[in-house]
Formats: structure tokens, C-alpha cells, sequence
């Protein structure tokens, strides 16, 4: 593995992000039609969190249970996504090495990160993308 190996070459650049006043039932959309887990909240084009797709699977219980999927759908429209989203964010910066993400990745209990620099959101780090990056290493 190289020691340095910036994570601007593993991250996602092109980020699907979502506005804190929108709505959950577009986050979800989101995340069904992109196949896409994580997904960074912007106001003002600054990044305020991150939302999940294990985030919505916590309020959701349709699946669970026959003939609940209405009850889904009344969860998502009470509640905002500032409500849902993890707010207490860390970012790492795009010269960030991979290796200090993996380390961030195996003591903490995020799964992805946001990439930020100087306060403009420049890509997304996920455990998939470390480990894809360490698979190609061997």
C-alpha cells in the first residue's frame, strides 16, 4: 500500500447531495434509484450532515410487517431530514492519506465521510471505497 495515497483518488467526486428542506421521501428516492447508502445535507451549499440509508431504515418499518407501508410513508412526512441526519460531522480534507481514513473508518462508527476543503464539499470516502482501494494493493 502506498503510505501517502491521497483519498481525492479513491473518493467519489461527483456528489449526489440533498438540501436540509427536503423532503425524506426524496431522500429515499434517491437512494433507491442512484443505489447509493449515503447522502451529504447541504444548506447554503455548506455541508450541515450526512444522512443514510440505514438512517431511513431505523424510522421504517414496512417491511417488517404486511400492509404497513402506509405508516412509512406517514413517518417520512412528519419528520425533516435535520431531524434524521447525523449532524456531528467529521470531514477529512482531499489530501487526507487513505490510510488515516481506514483508521478513522475501524475506530469510529461512521461509514462514510465527507471530503471537504475549505468548506466546499469536494467528493465522499465510503468502507467500500477502502476496501476496494486495499483489494487492489494485493
Amino acid at each position: 500500500m502506498k503510505k501517502r495515497e491521497p483519498v481525492s483518488r479513491i473518493m467519489t467526486k461527483d456528489v449526489i447531495s440533498v438540501a436540509e428542506n427536503d423532503k425524506l421521501d426524496e431522500v429515499v428516492a434517491i437512494f433507491r434509484k442512484k443505489s447509493i447508502r449515503h447522502l451529504p445535507v447541504k444548506k447554503g451549499g455548506k455541508i450541515t450532515g450526512m444522512i443514510s440509508r440505514n438512517d431511513i431504515n431505523r424510522l421504517t418499518f414496512g417491511a417488517l410487517f404486511d400492509n404497513q407501508e402506509g405508516a412509512d410513508d406517514a413517518i417520512l412526512q412528519m419528520l425533516t431530514i435535520p431531524q434524521v441526519m447525523t449532524a456531528d460531522l467529521r470531514t477529512v480534507s482531499s489530501d487526507t492519506p487513505v490510510r488515516e481514513v481506514a483508521e478513522i473508518f475501524s475506530t469510529a462508527e461512521y461509514h462514510s465521510l465527507p471530503v471537504v476543503d475549505n468548506e466546499e464539499l469536494k467528493g465522499i470516502v465510503t468502507t467500500t471505497d477502502i476496501i476496494k482501494y486495499m483489494l487492489d494493493q494485493y
